[in-house]
């Protein structure tokens, strides 16, 4: 469903993001309570768990990677003319989320956690995917983006909040040897991401189909037949290879991941740090996590510092808060005192802010990148690219979820246990600091030469709307041509030219056509 002259108000924005509550709190409770859960009350070893992530986020990734070609030409059928390309997977994506109740359910086997484990990740996908592209759909302007984004991430930051604060709360109330408390904490979020997700449907909308799109559906589609859609699928692969080929995107990519990865290692080594190594109560544990409560202001500067500033001087600011926040957490473990329990509440409540604002960028950033490979492709491809960090971040926890399992299990950790022998506790120290420390100097570095901001992308959009207005090439100025070229990775002599639309592009076309519903 599309919408003409519709304004990206604050409702608007708050509505779209909604969505990020389920988006940011379920994977922030699975991050930090799903490997703790299941080695403590259902009794799978460190890597039976840390498998079931694996192995989920693995398939799944390979599935969001389809996912965001078939929205982006999901607008020839019915469904997709009617309910929109992009907004139909979150109306019924929205009461899928009631799936995420089985995870918590007590006393089943490997195989049934692990199934629903990756339903549940193919249903989150199938939502996101589409839904992190809406900022392209609805505005060109970066403000109005970076509102949407902001809104997002503020409510990204309450659902992190919530999904910290809500099970430690549980765990206090019904017991550290209570799994109640992790099932009724399943069902309140369930309940909340299928409202989320919803409303998020309700308030947004796509762009207008153009002429372009419009051609392309009055087109006979025809049925390949089994050699054609492997080399369709063979071409797709080389679109999602060609997303590479966009400077901004490479160093964007890689700033995200490894900063992410370094947060999720936190996370999912966190409880296990404060109740086997600092010997203080899981429900302690997640009222330190809880402290990304003052995400939720942060959030707001972010968004005024992001526009006056720029990513990378937040990326910066981000990643050495978090640095620094670890160095206290590893003297605290190295120096017991008895004001322990403050200089932990303190520490956690600063490392928050440095997360906060390392979630929030990534994503304000994304919603320009497609504008780049539109000067180097002369495609719109938001669909593309979502689908490429979708994949590129959920492989990327598998294998850093499967790598700590296997260290804990290698090193020596007990489940079942509360006391853990020395290896097990040294295991944990290493993968809390050395690992998280690790990625995020590899992401500063990155950081350091990313120079996407509010003031490029006006000249790169601005030379751009010149160039689709058939501006003459030769008249680019200095300025323009610096930025282009930095920001694309590319000549300016080559860009903008029907041979930059390669084979691999148009190959995304002809194999979704073969996925279309006839």
């Amino acid at each position: 469903m599309t919408r003409k002259n519709r304004k990206v108000t604050i409702p608007v924005s708050i509505g779209y993001g909604m969505t990020d509550i389920m988006g940011g709190g379920a994977f922030t409770v699975i991050g930090a309570w799903l490997l703790f859960y299941y080695t403590t009350f259902v009794g799978l070893s460190p890597i039976q768990a840390a498998s079931i992530v694996a192995i989920a986020r693995i398939v799944d990734a390979i599935v969001s990677l389809f996912m965001g070609s078939f929205t982006d030409h999901f607008y020839k059928n019915f469904l997709g003319k009617k309910f929109g390309r992009r907004r139909f997977f979150l109306l019924i994506g929205a009461p899928l989320m009631l799936v995420y109740i089985l995870l918590w359910l007590n006393g089943m086997n490997f195989w049934f956690y692990l199934a629903v484990y990756l339903a549940f990740e193919i249903i989150a996908a199938m939502v996101l995917i589409p839904w992190e592209t809406l900022p392209s759909e609805m505005t060109k302007d970066f403000n109005d983006r970076t509102k949407l984004s902001t809104c997002r991430m503020f409510l990204s930051a309450s659902g992190t909040f919530l999904a910290t604060f809500i099970p430690g709360v549980l765990i206090g109330w019904l017991g550290e040897k209570n799994a109640d408390a992790y099932l009724i904490n399943g069902v309140v979020f369930a309940v909340l991401f299928m409202v989320c997700v919803f409303i998020s449907w309700k308030v947004s909308w796509e762009r207008e189909i153009t002429p372009e799109m419009m051609q392309e559906m009055e087109k006979k589609r025809q049925t390949g037949n089994a050699a054609q859609t492997l080399t369709g699928v063979i071409k797709l692969f080389k679109d999602y290879a060609s997303t590479l080929k966009i400077r901004a995107f490479r160093k964007h990519l890689a700033i995200y991941l490894f900063s992410f990865t370094a947060k999720d290692i936190y996370n999912t080594v966190f409880v296990f740090f404060c109740v086997y190594c600092l010997h203080v109560s899981s429900s302690l544990a997640g009222t330190l996590l809880s402290m990304s409560i003052v995400g939720l202001p942060v959030t707001l500067v972010a968004g005024f510092a992001i526009i006056k500033y720029g990513p990378s001087r937040l990326y910066v600011f981000a990643y050495s808060m978090m640095l620094l926040c670890l160095g206290g957490f590893f003297l605290v473990y190295q120096f017991p005192t008895e004001n322990k329990v403050l200089l932990l509440v303190i520490l956690a409540g600063f490392y928050q802010v440095g997360r906060c604002v390392l979630e929030f960028t990534p994503w304000n950033v994304f919603p320009f990148i497609p504008d780049i490979d539109e000067m180097v492709t002369r495609q719109r491809r938001e669909g593309l690219f979502a689908a490429v960090m979708t994949f590129s971040r959920k492989t990327t926890v598998a294998i850093a979820t499967f790598a700590v399992g296997l260290l804990l299990q290698s090193g020596g950790f007990v489940k079942g246990s509360l006391q853990q022998p020395q290896e097990a506790i040294t295991t944990i120290v290493m993968l809390l600091f050395i690992g998280t420390a690790g990625l995020l100097l590899v992401a500063m570095w990155q950081a350091l030469t990313f120079h996407l901001n509010k003031r490029t992308h006006r000249i790169f959009v601005d030379e751009l709307d010149r160039l689709k207005a058939n501006g003459n090439k030769q008249s680019v100025t200095p300025e323009a041509r610096k930025v282009v070229e930095d920001l694309t990775g590319h000549r300016y002599d080559t860009l903008w030219s029907d041979a930059t639309v390669d084979d691999a592009v148009i190959s995304t076309a002809e194999l979704s056509k073969s996925y279309m519903p006839k």
